[in-house]
């Protein structure tokens, strides 16, 4: 009961943002105006004031403003879909990017209490020392320092206590809302909001569990086990749970505070090779990356030794999509637009392409830009970029895994360039993009491929005949069933049941009026001045219907 007062408040508190921002029109369509029913005062005076004209502009940003007003889990949404072009109109993950994540740090007090519940010891037994004042907070949790019995510095990731009860709240009054979008606001439908929730709903939850991160950290280290390149932190597997992590502290200096001033052009030149090759060989080689490597997710160390925190947020690529980005690769350093073209459409094989002429045209167009440049100059990021737009245009859509290499190396490629404006980003990829070319095309890669496609015939083979007998016993049987969907229908049975209604609701009016002047006409008792009173209440009832009915129409703006 207190759970679904809780809901219910939450709505309300989320309708009143939205009509304080300008989409008091989405509100009242949507039916979310039913939880301002104890507010309307609140409501009329947010409509005192008329909203400013609504431009594109002005609503990508009072979206902003409204996601920073609903809390840290929209806030998290918010961000999630930023870097995601694929999903949204690029103005409107620009303007996701000035998201704030500014949330207090909360008592210390509490986080000891939740690392002593966690580790089932008191803090003064788990470390010699604990900083009580956090060295970074942020929606989720926050990062306290600390000391072992050993003196190593460790950092203790703390989960914010209650979050996961709030997020998931949330995250079930996102999708109601979603759903509510994509019926109530025009053209936000090929947007997929639904799709969006849901997919946001399996990354925060995994950022949630720190077990998650955890097994990421220690993935990572023995991934690059004896790479004098790249620092993990060390894990101390022993004092982390769902809600506490504890890792070595690393000391350095953040990539977004280097500067000239303080390094050699040598250092900065090999800081941004490293950093780049140490992506790539996570990319091509491992299949297993970094999914958010900005500036403040990488320290550089002594010797330019590079060090990725925040390992919450892994890609997983698979085999045939790193083939196919290394191909495209390959083809805007050939200059092959009607290849990029075919591989574009490979991107989203469920998606049939209509004009694939026009779609043919688009690369050839945007090919044209790269066409006389010098490799050097060649910016894989911005082309990257240019890609998903053209995927989008087409309404393509590309998997998830791959929209987040793409974001992984438009980050680090925008970051080497910051540093190194002359950066060659193409020099760097050209060795892993060739090693997997060869790999793929590969005498014993052809046989591995022959071979599967051999066992997977000869399993068709052997399944064949015990298939068309079970097809034949159906057929046999008269168990044989053919389904059909039907798309598009939905709008005209919700229309049929409306105009349904309505004439039953006349009818039964209609029968009211008629009944009630006959019960006055024969004066049934009880009698008020002479007048029968059930003729009297029937026909005041009847009146009132009638008058529903009316306003319903008139509503709809249909007679």
């Amino acid at each position: 009961m207190f759970r679904r007062y809780k809901t219910f408040k939450r709505y309300q508190a989320i309708s009143s943002i939205l009509i304080r921002n300008g989409f008091h029109e989405f509100v009242m369509k949507s039916n979310l105006s039913k939880y301002l029913i104890f507010s309307k005062k609140k409501m009329l005076k947010n409509l005192e004031h008329p909203p400013e004209p609504i431009t594109r502009q002005t609503t990508w940003r009072k979206i902003r403003v409204i996601i920073e007003e609903l809390g840290p889990a929209f806030v998290k949404l918010g961000q999630f879909v930023s870097d995601r072009p694929d999903l949204l109109p690029s103005d409107l993950c620009l303007e996701l990017k000035n998201l704030l994540d500014s949330v207090a740090p909360f008592d210390s007090r509490d986080a000891i209490r939740l690392i002593e519940k966690e580790l089932q010891a008191p803090i003064d037994e788990i470390f010699k020392e604990f900083s009580e004042k956090p060295i970074a907070s942020a929606s989720i949790g926050q990062v306290h320092k600390a000391v072992l019995y050993d003196g190593t510095v460790v950092a203790v990731k703390v989960r914010r206590p209650g979050i996961r009860k709030v997020i998931e709240a949330d995250l079930d009054i996102m999708l109601n809302l979603a759903v509510l979008l994509e019926k109530y606001a025009p053209g936000t439908k090929s947007l997929n909001p639904k799709g969006i929730v849901e997919e946001f709903r399996e990354a925060i939850l995994n950022e949630l569990d720190y077990t998650n991160e955890a097994n990421n950290i220690q993935r990572f280290k023995e991934y690059f086990e004896g790479d004098n390149r790249i620092y993990i932190s060390t894990l101390y597997r022993e004092l982390c749970t769902k809600n506490v992590l504890v890792m070595e502290f690393i000391n350095g200096e953040q990539l977004k505070d280097l500067s000239s001033a303080n390094r050699s052009e040598e250092d900065i030149k090999q800081i941004c090779d490293r950093m780049t090759d140490l992506v790539l060989k996570q990319i091509f080689e491992l299949g297993f990356f970094h999914a958010d490597p900005h500036m403040g997710n990488i320290i550089i160390k002594e010797n330019n030794v590079i060090c990725f925190i925040d390992l919450g947020l892994m890609g997983t690529l698979l085999p045939k999509h790193k083939e196919l980005l290394g191909s495209i690769i390959i083809a805007l350093v050939k200059h092959d637009s009607r290849k990029i073209a075919n591989l574009v459409m490979k991107l989203s094989p469920q998606t049939e392409i209509e004009d694939k002429e026009a779609l043919e045209y688009d690369v050839l167009k945007m090919m044209e830009k790269y066409s006389y440049l010098p490799l050097k100059n060649i910016n894989i990021g911005n082309f990257l970029n240019e890609l998903i737009k053209l995927v989008i245009k087409y309404r393509m859509t590309p998997p998830p895994d791959l929209v987040l290499l793409m974001k992984a190396l438009i980050s680090i490629e925008g970051a080497a360039r910051k540093f190194c404006p002359d950066f060659n980003m193409v020099e760097h990829v050209e060795p892993f993009v060739k090693k997997l070319a060869y790999e793929t095309m590969s005498p014993k890669k052809i046989f591995k491929n022959v071979m599967d496609s051999v066992a997977d015939y000869a399993q068709l083979i052997y399944d064949f005949p015990s298939e068309m007998r079970e097809l034949m016993n159906q057929l046999k049987n008269k168990n044989f069933k053919i389904q059909f969907e039907h798309k598009g229908l939905e709008p005209m049975l919700k229309k049929h049941d409306q105009i349904s209604n309505r004439i039953a609701f006349s009818i039964i009016t209609a029968a009211l009026i008629i009944g009630s002047a006959l019960i006055m006409r024969a004066n049934i008792p009880p009698r008020i001045y002479g007048i029968s009173f059930i003729g009297v209440f029937t026909f005041i009832f009847s009146a009132v219907m009638g008058g529903i009915l009316l306003i319903s129409i008139l509503r709809h703006g249909r007679m």
